[in-house]
C-alpha cells in the first residue's frame, strides 16, 4: 500500500473543503443564467448574491461592493490601474507604490506602465518600511495624479503581518488610495476593511478551502472605481463583464463562511503544530533559519533556510519523501529561483528557502513526517560538507 503524503503546502492553495463542494456540486444542478429573469436564472442569481454577502461578511465589507473576478491575478489586474472614475467624472492615478515584497502579481504593476511602479523597501525581518513610504510620498508630486499604494496584509512567503492600518494613515494623509492584498490573510487572521481603512482589497478563492479560478475585488465604495479591464456584457454592475462562473463563485462564498468560523481555535492548533515542527527542526540542525520568527507571522507558516542546500534541492529531495512543500510562491510555472523576498530583505542572493505552510487539515502525522525527511536531508547535508 502506498504510503501517505503529507501535504504541506496550504499557501500555495488549500485543498477543496466539503462545504466548497457541496454547494458547487448542486449549482452544477441549476442550469440558469444568472443575467435571466426567469426562474432557473433567479436561482442562479440568488446563488451568486448569497455568495457575496459571505465573502463580504469575511472583510466586513458591504455586499454592494464585492466584484467577483477569475482570481487575485485579475483582481489586481483590474486595481491597479492608472485610469479611474470620481462618479462619472475621469480621476487620475500617476504612480503605484508597491512594497518590495509583493506577490509578482502586485510587483507587475497591473496596467501601470513599468517607470510608474516604485519599490517601497522593506526591514531586515520582512516588514514595510513606513519611514521610506512616508518619505517617498512626500516627494510625489500631486499635480500629476494620485498616489497609489499596493501592500499585501500577510506575506505569503515568510507569514509576515505587515502594518497595513498604519500604512493607511500615512497614505490617506497623502490622499492617496490604499490597496491591500488579502489573499493569504483571510481565513488566518481576522481581517476587517474598515479596521484596516482600505480602500480595496484583493481576495482569492482557492487559498481558503473554495475552487481556483475565482477572486474578488472588494472596495470601500463605488464612488472612486477603477475603469474595467473586461468590456462586454455588464455584469458585476459593470465593473467585470461575463457571464458569472456561478458553481465557482458559491463555491467561494461556502469556503468564505467556513474560513471566519473557529479562527482563534484554529489558529491555536495550527500554531501548535508549528511550534513543534519548528522546534524539531532546530534539534536536528543548529544552523537552520527560520526567517521572520522575530516578528508577528501568521501561525501557520514557515520559511526556512538549511545552509548550503539549495530550493531546488530542497524541494525535490522532500516531494521524494512524501512531503509536499515549496520554495515560496507558486505563481511562476514551477520555477524555482532566489526569493525577491528575502532578497528586499537583504539576505545573501545566493539563499536557498523553502515554506511549510499547514492548513485545517495537518495533522500531527503531517508534522512527523515533515521532521522525518528534514532530518535525514539535514545529516545528508552535513555529511556531504553542507553542499547540495
Amino acid at each position: 500500500m502506498a504510503r501517505r503524503r503529507a501535504y504541506l503546502d496550504w499557501n500555495a492553495t488549500a485543498p477543496l473543503g466539503d462545504a466548497a463542494r457541496r454547494a458547487m456540486m448542486e449549482a452544477y444542478e441549476l442550469p440558469g443564467n444568472a443575467s435571466s429573469v426567469h426562474g432557473e436564472g433567479r436561482a442562479a442569481r440568488a446563488g451568486i448574491d448569497r455568495a457575496r454577502r459571505q465573502v463580504a461578511a469575511l472583510v466586513g465589507a458591504d455586499p454592494q461592493h464585492v466584484t467577483f473576478t477569475s482570481g487575485a491575478t485579475e483582481a489586481a489586474n483590474l486595481v491597479l490601474t492608472p485610469d479611474y472614475r470620481m462618479g462619472r467624472a475621469p480621476l487620475a492615478v500617476s504612480r503605484l507604490y508597491v512594497s518590495a515584497i509583493e506577490h509578482p502579481a502586485i510587483r507587475e504593476g497591473g496596467r501601470f506602465a513599468k517607470a510608474d511602479v516604485v519599490d517601497v523597501p522593506v526591514t531586515a525581518q520582512g516588514i514595510l518600511d513606513l519611514g521610506a513610504l512616508a518619505a517617498l510620498l512626500d516627494a510625489h508630486d500631486g499635480a500629476t495624479g494620485l498616489p497609489m499604494v499596493a501592500l499585501m496584509l500577510v506575506n505569503n512567503e515568510t507569514g509576515v503581518i505587515q502594518p497595513v492600518a498604519e500604512a493607511a494613515k500615512i497614505v490617506h494623509a497623502k490622499g492617496g488610495l490604499l490597496v491591500v492584498d488579502a489573499v493569504q490573510a483571510v481565513g488566518r487572521i481576522a481581517v476587517d476593511m474598515t479596521v484596516l481603512d482600505a480602500d480595496f482589497l484583493i481576495l482569492s478563492s482557492h487559498k481558503i478551502g473554495g475552487p481556483k479560478g475565482v477572486g474578488a475585488l472588494v472596495s470601500r465604495g463605488e464612488v472612486m472605481m477603477p475603469r474595467p479591464l473586461i468590456h462586454g456584457g455588464g455584469q458585476e454592475k459593470g465593473h467585470r463583464s461575463g457571464t458569472e462562473n456561478f458553481p465557482g463563485i458559491v463555491g467561494f462564498g461556502a469556503a468564505a463562511e467556513v474560513a471566519a468560523q473557529d479562527l482563534d481555535a484554529r489558529n491555536q492548533r495550527i500554531g501548535a503544530l508549528r511550534a513543534r515542527l519548528e522546534k524539531g527542526m532546530r534539534d536536528a540542525a543548529a544552523d537552520v533559519v527560520v526567517h521572520g520568527s522575530d516578528v508577528a507571522r501568521v501561525a501557520n507558516t514557515t520559511f526556512f533556510t538549511l545552509p548550503g542546500l539549495k530550493s531546488e534541492t530542497g524541494q525535490i529531495a522532500f516531494d521524494l519523501e512524501g512531503v509536499a512543500l515549496s520554495a515560496g510562491s507558486a505563481c511562476s510555472s514551477g520555477k524555482v529561483g532566489q526569493s525577491h523576498v528575502l532578497a528586499a530583505m537583504g539576505c545573501d542572493p545566493d539563499m536557498g528557502a523553502l515554506r511549510i505552510s499547514l492548513g485545517a487539515e495537518t495533522t500531527d502525522d503531517d508534522i512527523d513526517a515533515a521532521l522525518a525527511a528534514f532530518t535525514k536531508i539535514a545529516a545528508r547535508r552535513t555529511g556531504a560538507g553542507r553542499a547540495a
